[in-house]
């Protein structure tokens, strides 16, 4: 098989469908390889992007996989011809090395591992663990999927909001309602099987080959509703509307849990489960493990985080800036972007989770706090873009010597923000051109806020730390400078964003567990070691294989 990146397809030759891009870009493979049709039995996309550098040129690049008709010997044969004329950049024979996951080598243990949180982490490091024959217990606190999106919706419309099942706790974990976003700074092996379980369990092939996937929220709960039902198949057990309460960690090692679920009338009903194999992948929000741990003097760290707001534009203005006069073209779709700026301060300012064609979501999971957070469907076909527009905060800015003072902070911001709009969930908004000026907004403009339980009208600095607020105003003239229309004085900012990422720690070791609790192994997002949907499947993942070599050895 031979592997050819570099393919080029103008834009013009494309009109959004799988059929057509599909010949087109075999037909652009022929080309670049001088070759004809018959001599190319196959041809698989591995890799698509939008090249849109010159905006009356738009570009669509592709790395391909191809099987020649004549095997291996044609193979070699093409390499060697263009080698010789100079024309074999991007051209390379590749081998497909599948990753393996962990496979138990001894007996299964006495005591199955339990997962803590049935998030991206939890649940492939859970379905990794049951492949492994170790049959593990996943426990979430929230819904199922399918109750968890009842839920929320019920939230949206009454603001009735549930602590144990909302945006951040249920199945799926917070990125269910998000954009489904799958690219990852992060590089892992196993990047290619996560992508290949999300298709099997019903997400949309092109997540395969784009260089920006997303799946959507209207696609993700019965994708990760499918991956639980992966897990079950493997001998694993999932309970919902089961949390963790307690760990026993006597003597420097875990010896049981402690699990609080209901009973059918709903009365609260305690369970004590002897585990020697904890993994810890609760999440940014589970504050009340946070507090178990700090008790239980398991080691965490303060880690830098970030604050700010939701800043909303018009989606066709976006795309108008970023794809000019193709702007609405099919193969196209909604235009994201990517923004960063540091400035001299020391301080830097940051787009977070952008969500093209999407939605500002009410994120709160504990009462008198209002959270806010973007999602988009599959088919981005909303009225404006949004984005978190963020701030650092580092362990310097934070007052005492608690090791969860950034918890504090947060929750402090959120209530700010509950009382600044008014109570019921709704959020305090400005707009734009306002917060620049250091003046209230007293209504909004083009663009509608789409933050389900409404807008106050007002002032969104004081819901932040006073170098959060001016560390945005500083950044917001010069993130103009890379994406016109940036400060748009109608643009929308609705506060706050709180939990892009944990504000803490739990500190592991090169093996993967608690460098102070044998048999703790501290995952994912929650526990500080991932950011995004890829990179905490990526490591449960790991933690899978770490928790297995420990019982192969």
């Amino acid at each position: 098989m031979i592997e050819v990146s570099g393919v080029k397809v103008p834009l013009a030759r494309l009109d959004g469908t799988d059929e057509t891009e599909a010949h087109v870009v075999r037909g652009a493979l022929l080309h670049k390889l001088r070759l004809p049709s018959p001599d190319v039995a196959s041809v698989e996309l591995r890799r698509r992007s939008i090249d849109a550098r010159k905006r009356d040129a738009i570009q669509l690049t592709y790395t391909v996989r191809a099987e020649l008709t004549g095997g291996a010997k044609a193979e070699t044969a093409l390499i060697s011809h263009l080698a010789s004329r100079h024309a074999d950049g991007g051209v390379s024979r590749v081998t497909e090395t599948p990753f393996s996951l962990p496979v138990l080598s001894g007996p299964r243990p006495a005591e199955r591992p339990v997962v803590v949180g049935a998030g991206c982490a939890g649940l492939f490091c859970a379905l990794a663990l049951a492949r492994a024959g170790l049959e593990p217990l996943l426990v979430e606190r929230g819904d199922d999927a399918a109750r968890r999106t009842r839920v929320v919706a019920l939230h949206n419309e009454t603001g009735v909001l549930d602590p144990e099942s909302n945006i951040q706790f249920g199945v799926g974990g917070a990125g269910t309602f998000s954009d489904g976003k799958l690219q990852t700074g992060t590089k892992s092996d196993s990047h290619r099987l996560i992508l290949e379980t999300f298709v099997a369990a019903g997400a949309q092939r092109q997540i395969l080959w784009d260089a920006r996937p997303h799946v959507g929220s209207d696609v993700l709960p019965g994708v990760v509703t499918r991956i639980v039902g992966m897990i079950e198949e493997e001998g694993g057990e999932v309970r919902c509307r089961c949390r963790l309460t307690d760990i026993d960690v006597t003597g420097g090692r875990v010896r049981s849990v402690t699990l609080e679920s209901r009973d059918d009338e709903g009365h609260p009903r305690e369970e004590r489960i002897d585990a020697s194999c904890v993994v810890l992948a609760c999440g940014h929000s589970a504050r009340d493990v946070f507090e178990l741990l700090r008790d239980h003097d398991v080691p965490m760290e303060r880690k830098t985080f970030a604050m700010g707001v939701r800043i909303e534009h018009l989606q066709a203005d976006v795309d108008a800036v970023l794809y000019g006069r193709s702007a609405g073209h099919p193969a196209l779709g909604a235009a994201p972007y990517k923004l960063a700026v540091h400035l001299p301060s020391g301080r830097s300012a940051f787009s977070f989770c952008m969500c093209p064609g999407g939605l500002v979501v009410s994120a709160a999971s504990e009462p008198g706090g209002v959270v806010t957070n973007g999602m988009s469907l599959s088919d981005r076909a909303g009225e404006n873009a949004n984005a978190g527009l963020l701030a650092n905060v580092f362990p310097g800015d934070l007052d005492g010597d608690d090791v969860l003072a950034g918890v504090g902070l947060q929750r402090r911001c959120e209530q700010a923000a509950y009382a600044l709009g008014g109570g019921d969930y709704v959020a305090p908004a400005q707009l734009v051109g306002d917060f620049l000026h250091g003046a209230p907004s007293s209504a909004g403009g083009r663009v509608r806020p789409t933050y389900p339980r409404g807008v106050t009208w007002g002032d969104v600095a004081p819901c932040l730390p006073g170098y959060v607020s001016e560390t945005i105003r500083e950044a917001i003239p010069l993130m103009e400078r890379r994406l016109r229309g940036f400060s748009a004085p109608d643009a929308v900012l609705t506060g706050v964003e709180t939990r892009s990422s944990a504000p803490v720690r739990v500190t592991r070791g090169d093996d993967g567990q608690s460098i102070g609790v044998s048999g703790l192994w501290p995952c994912g997002e929650g526990a500080g070691y991932a950011g995004g949907i890829m990179s905490a499947a990526a490591d449960g993942i790991r933690t899978a294989e770490q928790v297995v070599a420990s019982l192969n050895q």
